[in-house]
Parts: C-alpha cells; sequence; structure tokens
C-alpha cells in the first residue's frame, strides 16, 4: 500500500470522525437560531431527558481522557445516577441536586433572560397564567420567606381551611378554588426576578420528568398528607361506547386525574384546581412514589403497595384491578419536638398530659385508639418522652413511622418492621431477645400481632403501648379477644376476655371532629373484677333427694350464670373532654395508684399524690 493511499484514508477517518461528531453534538444541542420552537416546556424536558441520558450512559472511554478527568467524570456520573434514583424517594437533598444539573444544562443550551422565560411561562401577562401557574409562583415567594411552611402561611394568611357553603347554604367540603387563588395572586402581586423564572422552569421540567407531577412542592411541604386519584370519574366510566348524551354528561365532570386532596390540620381539603392533566400521568408517579428501597414491583397480581419514604413519610399506592383507579396516600409523620403539649390543648389540658405522663412513668399497658387522622401516632411519639430514660425501646410496625431515634436520639431505641418474608409474629418473637424493657407497638391491625401483644404485655416486658382504631373499650377488648381466638391461642372466648383485660389496664382514645380538630376524648381504665373460684355445695348437706336436687340446681344456674352475663371487668373513665374542656370525672382505683407510685421516686411520689389531690380532691 503507496503511502499516498495511506495518507487518503487517514484523512477520510478523521474528516468522518468530525462529520460524525458533528450530527451526534447536532441531535444534542438545539440551535440558539431555530426559532421559539425550542422554547417550550416540552421541548426543554425532552432536550433535558436526552441530555441527562447521555451524561449517565456515555462511553467515558471515547472521550480520550486523562486518568484523573475519567475518575473525576465517572464519580460525577456516580453521583449523578444516585441522585436520579434517590429523588423519586423523597430526598430532599437529591432533588435539589438533580434540579441544579438541569439548570446548568439549560444555561449551557439556551438563553435565559426574560424574554424567552416568557416564552415559556407568560409570567409578563398575569391574565393568562393558568390557575396552577399562579399557585406555584404564589409558593414559590412563600417558600423564600418560610421554606417548607409556606403553604402553611399561604393557607393561614387567606384562611383557606375554612368550610364552604353551597348554594343552598349548606356546609360542604372543604375546597381551595381557582377563584381563590386567581384572587390571591392579584392581591399578592408578585415581583418575580430572572433567576425565579428561572427556578420556576426547572421546577416545572423537574416535576414532569423525575417529580410527582402538580404535587411535588406540596409532598415536601410541612402538612399531614396529599393525596391524588381519590375523587373524580374512575377510567372505567369514562372509557368506551356512550351515546352522545351520556359522552357530553360524562366530559364535564371531572375525572380521577383530576384529583388532588390535601391533608391540613385534620381536614381534608380538596385543592380543585390542580390536575395531573392525563390518567398517564397519574399512573407515572403511582409507579414511581413508592419505590424507595425497593419494596417490589405493584403489578395487577399485588394491587397495592404500602412503603415509606427517604424523609419518613409513609406512602400507599393502589392500582386497578384491586381498586378502580390509580391512586396513593402521603402521610407526613415527623415532628419537630417530642413535647405533648404542642398536641394537646386546650382548657384544662395539664390534667390529661399530667394522668398521660404518670401512666407512661408508672408503667401502665397503655392503648391509644381513635380513628384514622385523629392523631394516634402523633401522640405516641409524644408519650416516649415520659419513658424513664434507663429503659430500652423496642418498636414494631408496619412501616417506619414513629422516627423515634430522630427525636429522641441520646435513646436506646430499635424499630423493626415487617417484610414481606418476615411477619409481624416474628418480629415480635424477635424482640423479645433484644434486651428490651418497653415494647411499642406502632399498630395492632392484625390477629397475630395482636395475640402477641397480649402474650408480650404478660411476660416479655415491663410495659407495653401500642395504637388500635377501635371506637370504644368495650371494642377495644372485643377486637383484642377475637384476634386471641382466631389466632388459636385460646378457645374459650370468655378465657380470652379475661386473659385481654388482666392486660390492658389503660385506654386513649381520640377524636377528631368534622371541623378538623384533634382532642382526646377519653382516659378509660380498666379495672377486673374480682372473681369467684368455689362454687356452693350446700347440696352436699341436705338428707332427702329432693333438697339435694333442687340445692343442686342452685349450683348450677351459679354455673351458666358465672359463665354468660357475669362482668369481668369495669371501664371508668378517670378525664373526659367536655364543652371543650377536659375535666377530671372518676379518681383512678386503689391498685393503679400504688402499682404507679411504686415506679416512682420519693420525690416523684409526693407530686403524684398532690397532683391527685388537686384534681380528684382525694389525699392517698
Amino acid at each position: 500500500m503507496t503511502p499516498m493511499l495511506n495518507a487518503f484514508i487517514l484523512v477520510a477517518i478523521v474528516l468522518l470522525s468530525i462529520f460524525f461528531l458533528y450530527l451526534r453534538l447536532g441531535r444534542r444541542l438545539p440551535e440558539r437560531d431555530e426559532g421559539t420552537s425550542v422554547y417550550t416546556l416540552e421541548a426543554m424536558t425532552a432536550f433535558v431527558k436526552e441530555a441527562l441520558h447521555e451524561l449517565t450512559s456515555s462511553n467515558l472511554t471515547d472521550f480520550g481522557l486523562s486518568e484523573e478527568e475519567y475518575r473525576r467524570r465517572k464519580n460525577k456520573r456516580a453521583e449523578l445516577k444516585k441522585a436520579l434514583r434517590g429523588c423519586i424517594s423523597g430526598d430532599l437533598r437529591d432533588k435539589a441536586y438533580v434540579k441544579e444539573i438541569i439548570t446548568d444544562l439549560l444555561a449551557q443550551r439556551y438563553e435565559l433572560d426574560d424574554a424567552h422565560l416568557h416564552l415559556l411561562m407568560p409570567f409578563h401577562q398575569p391574565e393568562y397564567l393558568s390557575a396552577q401557574d399562579k399557585f406555584d409562583i404564589l409558593l414559590h415567594m412563600y417558600k423564600k420567606k418560610a421554606r417548607f411552611y409556606a403553604l402553611d402561611r399561604l393557607v393561614q394568611a387567606y384562611e383557606l381551611d375554612r368550610q364552604r357553603l353551597d348554594e343552598d347554604g349548606q356546609l360542604e367540603t372543604y375546597r381551595m378554588t381557582e377563584e381563590d387563588i386567581r384572587r390571591i395572586y392579584a392581591q399578592e402581586a408578585p415581583c418575580l426576578t430572572t433567576d425565579d423564572k428561572l427556578q420556576l422552569v426547572v421546577q416545572r421540567i423537574y416535576q414532569h420528568y423525575k417529580g410527582f407531577s402538580v404535587v411535588d412542592e406540596l409532598r415536601d411541604m410541612h402538612v399531614d398528607g396529599i393525596s391524588g386519584g381519590v375523587s373524580g370519574l374512575p377510567p372505567l366510566m369514562w372509557e368506551g361506547e356512550w351515546s352522545l348524551e351520556e359522552a357530553v354528561e360524562l366530559q364535564s365532570l371531572p375525572r380521577s386525574h383530576d384529583s388532588v386532596w390535601l391533608f391540613y390540620k385534620g381536614k381534608f381539603i380538596h385543592l380543585s384546581f390542580l390536575s395531573f392533566g392525563s390518567e398517564r400521568e397519574l399512573r407515572r408517579v403511582c409507579q414511581i412514589i413508592y419505590k424507595h428501597n425497593f419494596p417490589g414491583q405493584l403489578s395487577e397480581a399485588n394491587g397495592f403497595k404500602i412503603n415509606d419514604m427517604a424523609d419518613g413519610s409513609r406512602v400507599v399506592v393502589l392500582r386497578p384491578r384491586f381498586s378502580e383507579s390509580w391512586a396513593f396516600f402521603v402521610r407526613k409523620l415527623g415532628v419537630p419536638s417530642g413535647l405533648p403539649e404542642e398536641l394537646i390543648q386546650g382548657d384544662g389540658a395539664e390534667l390529661a398530659i399530667g394522668l398521660i405522663r404518670y401512666l407512661v412513668s408508672g408503667a401502665r399497658i397503655t392503648a391509644i385508639t381513635g380513628a384514622q387522622g385523629s392523631g394516634k401516632t402523633s401522640l405516641l411519639m409524644k408519650m416516649v418522652r415520659y419513658i424513664p430514660a434507663v429503659l430500652p425501646i423496642r418498636v414494631m410496625e408496619m412501616s417506619f413511622e414513629l422516627q423515634l431515634r430522630k427525636i429522641y436520639p441520646e435513646r436506646n431505641i430499635v424499630s423493626m418492621r415487617e417484610t414481606e418474608t418476615i411477619s409481624g409474629q416474628q418480629g415480635l418473637d424477635i424482640q423479645k431477645k433484644t434486651d428490651g424493657s418497653v415494647n411499642i407497638l406502632g399498630e395492632v391491625a392484625t390477629d397475630p400481632v395482636a395475640a402477641w401483644m397480649v402474650q408480650m404485655a404478660q411476660v416479655a416486658s415491663l410495659f407495653t403501648l401500642f395504637t388500635h382504631h377501635a371506637k370504644t373499650f368495650r371494642d377495644l377488648v372485643l377486637s383484642l379477644r377475637n384476634s386471641l381466638l382466631k389466632a388459636g391461642v385460646f378457645t374459650n372466648e370468655r378465657v380470652a376476655e379475661q386473659q385481654v383485660v388482666s392486660v390492658v389496664n389503660f385506654d386513649i382514645h381520640l377524636h377528631r371532629d368534622l371541623f378538623g380538630r384533634r382532642y382526646i376524648e377519653r382516659i378509660t381504665e380498666c379495672i377486673p373484677l374480682p372473681q369467684e373460684t368455689a362454687y356452693p355445695e350446700n347440696f352436699r348437706g341436705k338428707k332427702t333427694k329432693d333438697e339435694r336436687l333442687e340445692a343442686f340446681m342452685e349450683t348450677v344456674l351459679e354455673y351458666f350464670r358465672r359463665s354468660t352475663d357475669r362482668p369481668l371487668y369495669t371501664a371508668r373513665n378517670i378525664v373526659e373532654f367536655r364543652d371543650g374542656r377536659y375535666v377530671a370525672v372518676h379518681p383512678l382505683s386503689e391498685q393503679s395508684r400504688r402499682e404507679i407510685a411504686a415506679y416512682l421516686s420519693g420525690p416523684d411520689q409526693a407530686v403524684f399524690d398532690a397532683f391527685l389531690a388537686t384534681h380528684w380532691g382525694e389525699e392517698t
């Protein structure tokens, strides 16, 4: 082969390499003179997706890097991949990092001055902004001042959590409407800088690429929870063949993807101005929001998932065919401190707080009952404050909701939870071998866990705290009794109920009214009644057959009386919430007073006696 031919081949290879490199870069980088067609959120989102794909999947060896540069880029890529995985799990640091990367990519490829940003969202023409645009702007401006309390400040400033009246003058559900948002925006008249506009655009791109759509920023706020897909027509009602009249009627009704609900201070508020836009977008959010720590696949065969997120929030996801539409529920359970006074408020609150303190420090087995959203978990978090610091605590829950080590980092606490391969019963069995003194059950929700709770409270711990959904104390006893029977621990109803009564000392019942107010409705003491063991034997001393038969029938009658309607316990309300005030009702039983005082030191015993004398007027 001649030198001329070699030179020609070399030049051809170089030219082809330059040509292919030009084509590759041409696909990646939008030209600045393509006009306004590239200045749309859809085009920018597509560009960001492709650019991030190139950053995370391209072969670094093709760039001819030095060893140091190769290592540096490899570490950056690993960091980016980790952030892209973590941002969909609720990790706010990963989310901020991914948004910074998106900002850098856009700044390198686009002119991001005011004129071009106005092509993406008409910031300069408020009349053309949608209700969602205005809400995002308001939330962004409040977030600059209040960070994750931004939504709380906005709701409080304009009383957006009040009930509305319908056309008939009747109270309807809590609702934030499009008219509310437009009115507030007109009053606030926010003045946006170029950086504010850029951050809003980046957030809009992020939430449709890696985020949780219209609820992405709401999920980060300090609220009780957020849910989607829980109202409106499910797909099975608006898909398929319909008559013209029916199709027109269905078109005017909201659909499941138009559903966003906020759980705020015990109130469920419908954000009617927000929508996921399509069932596909709602499905995308449901398919990624539960993925923290890889809990398994959501499928038709397994139509629900319960998991926690990186910030400790609990998430439940449902999908068809198990549910009629895609839906998710996020509960924010983090608390800033462990002070019970933050939760128990109102006249006489010191009575309820003081009694709870002595129940916990006095090692009483206590149930916290109430409906969903009534504050059981929050109260249980705060009650741990009163457990003596020398006692190791072991926690068993369905998902890591209590976060006790975050609130009490200096305490000896280990939390465990059920998994697909480890049942609650196995977890409680393991707890008995971990040197625990106090056992806490996040929720007694299954029969095996209820059965093990009763047994554990009897022999495996100093005392136990647990939550339950019972409405009354009688319901609590019957539910635990039935769980013992179903689990096969007992076969006799009366014996099973007697075991429950001997275990559960007190019940703290919480209530949430229609206005979202949460309070302790009652604190009930369970007092087991003494049971006679000997039966009358008068028939033995009778001489005649008729006398012996009559006396024996009395013995049989006593047997059936004890086996049927003889009560095993008395439930007495120690504290009740009446007319907006906590009041002392019945005094503690003598046995409870002695047992609580036995766990208190000398000075604390005196304070306990003074507390009882102050509220019940009794000296011990």
